[in-house]
């Protein structure tokens, strides 16, 4: 009996087989569902489904009184849906009601065609309902934006109402994405006393804050409002654990890192292990465009070892380091990373400047990273292929601005204190003593490959380079390793300024653009470099003959008439052009034989006074004797009969 149960029981569980399908006792089981035939037996035809379609019904009473159920329009509907929509809003937020009348306010007081008047009783009417609520409200995008309009124009009193109220709350919306606006608006319009009282509740909290994405813009914003002293009360808790606790320790004179650990005594090793702790998850996450990190790791990398140090420019070499460069010590960590780095970091550091050269050529301190890699790399076909082909696009644009000639200018006459202030040199100076050290035992082992000390120890025109050194020890090969490995500068700036095209173009545009270049402010620097030759005369050699084409140009404006009718004053009298021709005349004798001839032979008397003598002078002047001869016979009667006067050479101060 058992056993007859047991087959029943496993007849039943066996799956139910259709039994129209034939039955194939060699091929497997298939779990796949079985086609119907188009033509079943004894089956009567399924209709296709249609899905019933909704219809919203509203109850409305009739006439007797009776309800009945009747569609609503689409009207209706739609106004319905908003009156749930605001019921749900007002459930979940406590104070919907008051920013719905906010934003009806905002949109009257942010007017700029509105009476001040009527906009002072809105901002008053508008605080007066705020009041007591503004933590609790300031965290909302809409509420957050009424609360940045009224402190922007309401009376200092009103403004202190707001500060008292957020003062307890400035930590929590330092970290909020609505509120930082409203916290950075506070910081724009409050008072000394108020911005003091602000920086010392960051106290402790600048290290988390500037590893949060929207903390960080924050602290950068305080510091960048801060006095020296409150800047570096931001930075001396980034320093060390001892100087984040005790508040009389880092209000002091010193603002260098290491000058803090002499004075203090401070471990260094404690010291760097703490900075380690702080820049590190910062770098990871990328957040490098404030200015006070920047500040961090340039004090850090004063301090570092070999390791420590390599490890920063390992991280940020790439384009991380294209978010940096637009600050000063931004800048100054570029051009340490391009002196110190290894060729594959040198290639990351190009490579991510490609599409951005020329941005980055216009701004003040980028300009100078930009002279740093011309002026360092050794591999320049990189260079030529990423950072001069785009300058090339825009030259003309570049040759008139402030900042971005400067490229160029380094390229024409390295490291020239013309065109470059006292402390630009100095940054373009910069290394990392810790690295030196390994530099300079590398160089030593390659001595042999090197020039000798003289022709490294001078540029092309035989003055001395003046490069800050970072200790007292550093050797001229470790110099020269800064400056930019073992490849010879001369045979660098020729393959990237004369071999690359970058020359010709700049004496076409110079050609086309004579008289604006030479009448601009920043122009007539790069024209005067090009007409000269450059640094060394490296122009000279390939290109003569498209110089001499640009005096021609040159001397083609001189020699225009003084008594032509124009909107512009002559070349030879405007005031920038004339020093311009002058210094040409005294530094290139191709270019003064060729404007004598064309311009000023036989015209001199009326180029005697105003600016124009100061060309005429130039002649007698110049250190070229074939020069001042060419000129002495027509300018000598002149200076005699007191027509054209010399200019009194300028004595020493202590003579």
């Amino acid at each position: 009996m058992a056993a007859k149960k047991q087959d029943s029981n496993n007849k039943s569980k066996k799956r139910k087989q259709n039994p129209d399908a034939k039955t194939n006792t060699n091929s497997s089981f298939s779990k796949r569902p079985k086609l119907v035939s188009s033509k079943p037996e004894n089956k009567q035809e399924k209709k296709p489904f249609k899905p019933f379609k909704k219809q919203n019904f509203g109850k409305l009473k009739s006439q007797s009184g009776e309800e009945k159920n009747t569609p609503l329009s689409k009207r209706e509907r739609r106004l319905h849906a908003k009156e749930l929509t605001e019921a749900r809003k007002k459930r979940r937020k406590q104070h919907y009601t008051l920013e719905q009348e906010l934003a009806r306010l905002w949109e009257k007081m942010r007017q700029r065609n509105i009476v001040k008047e009527e906009r002072s009783k809105i901002i008053a009417e508008a605080i007066l309902k705020m009041k007591g609520k503004i933590p609790e409200i300031a965290s909302s995008h809409v509420s957050s934006r009424v609360l940045q309009t009224c402190v922007k124009y309401c009376t200092q009193a009103e403004r202190d109402t707001v500060f008292d109220e957020l003062k307890p709350h400035f930590l929590t919306f330092a970290t909020n994405k609505y509120a930082i606006h409203l916290v950075m608006k506070m910081l724009d319009n409050a008072s000394k006393k108020q911005l003091a009282e602000f920086i010392s509740s960051l106290r402790g909290h600048a290290a988390s804050l500037l590893r949060h994405t929207v903390g960080s813009v924050v602290i950068e914003h305080a510091y960048q409002l801060g006095n020296a002293t409150q800047k570096q009360e931001l930075l001396m808790e980034l320093y060390s654990t001892e100087l984040q606790l005790f508040k009389d320790l880092s209000s002091m004179k010193e603002s260098r890192l290491p000058d803090v650990i002499l004075k203090l005594n401070l471990q260094k090793g404690s010291v760097l292990r703490h900075m380690a702790s702080v820049i590190q998850p910062i770098l990871e996450k990328g957040i490098v465009d404030h200015s006070i990190i920047h500040r961090v790791l340039i004090e850090y990398l004063s301090i570092a070892g070999k390791t420590s140090a390599a490890e920063i420019i390992q991280q940020l070499s790439g384009p991380l380091l294209v978010r940096m460069i637009h600050t000063r010590d931004g800048s100054r960590i570029g051009i340490l990373c391009v002196k110190h780095g290894s060729a594959k970091e040198r290639k990351k550091i190009v490579k991510g400047l490609k599409g951005t050269v020329g941005k980055t050529a216009h701004f003040q301190y980028g300009s100078l990273v930009l002279a740093c890699i011309v002026s360092t790399i050794d591999d320049t076909k990189l260079v030529t292929k990423t950072v001069i082909r785009e300058l090339q696009s825009i030259l003309k644009e570049l040759v008139l601005d402030k900042n971005g000639r400067r490229p160029l200018l380094q390229l024409l006459n390295p490291n020239c204190t013309r065109y470059f202030s006292p402390d630009e040199m100095a940054s373009l100076s910069l290394s990392i003593s810790s690295l030196n050290a390994m530099g300079e035992l590398e160089v030593n082992s390659e001595t042999k490959s090197l020039k000798d000390e003289e022709s490294r120890d001078k540029d092309n025109n035989g003055r001395e380079v003046t490069m800050a050194k970072p200790d007292g020890s550093t050797s001229p090969e470790t110099l020269q390793l800064i400056e930019g490995g073992k490849k010879d500068p001369s045979i660098r700036r020729q393959e990237l300024l004369v071999g690359s095209g970058l020359a010709e173009g700049l004496i076409d545009i110079c050609i086309e653009n004579a008289e604006e270049l030479l009448r601009s402010n920043f122009g007539k620097e790069v024209l005067y470099e090009v007409a000269t030759g450059g640094s060394g005369g490296i122009l000279q050699e390939t290109l003569g003959d498209k110089m001499n084409t640009l005096h021609e140009a040159i001397a083609s404006l001189a020699a225009e008439s003084k008594f032509e009718e124009s909107d512009k004053d002559h070349v030879l009298e405007n005031f920038h052009s004339s020093r311009t021709i002058r210094k040409l005349v005294m530094e290139s004798s191709m270019f003064a034989t060729t404007l004598w001839k064309k311009a000023l032979k036989g015209k001199c008397e009326q180029w005697t006074q105003g600016h124009s003598s100061k060309v005429t002078c130039a002649f007698l002047e110049s250190s070229d004797a074939k020069i001042s001869k060419l000129a002495k016979e027509e300018l000598q009667p002149l200076i005699d009969s007191g027509i054209l006067k010399l200019p009194e050479k300028k004595q020493p101060a202590n003579k």
